[in-house]
């Protein structure tokens, strides 16, 4: 099992959805483009959001047992993905990184 790279690459901020359909909330989300986690094999790392580890929990399984090239091709990296989490207001893009180290 490998080590998988998980790193921030956008976040989004749709406000108008937000007045339309969002009850206020004072704290929504603390990541950071830029952010980078590593995932060893597929364990949640530390400091990730719930939320966004649940949106990309199972593209990092599948790397870290050795899986690749999902969608037939859809990423010119085939060891990698790139997954939103599912907050419609906020969403934010990770890019996931199969890593050559393998996990603890």
């Amino acid at each position: 099992m490998k080590k998988v790279k998980i790193t921030v690459v956008r976040k989004a901020c749709y406000k108008d959805l937000m007045e339309k359909y969002e009850n206020p909330i004072e704290h929504a989300c603390d990541l950071q483009e830029g952010q980078t986690f590593i995932a060893n094999g597929w364990e949640r790392p530390e400091g990730m959001c719930l939320s966004a580890w649940e949106s990309v929990s199972a593209f990092v399984m599948t790397l870290a047992h050795g899986g690749e090239n999902f969608y037939d091709g859809w990423m010119k990296n085939p060891k990698s993905a790139m997954i939103s989490c599912n907050d419609g207001f906020r969403p934010v893009s990770f890019l996931i990184e199969a890593m050559d180290e393998d996990a603890d």
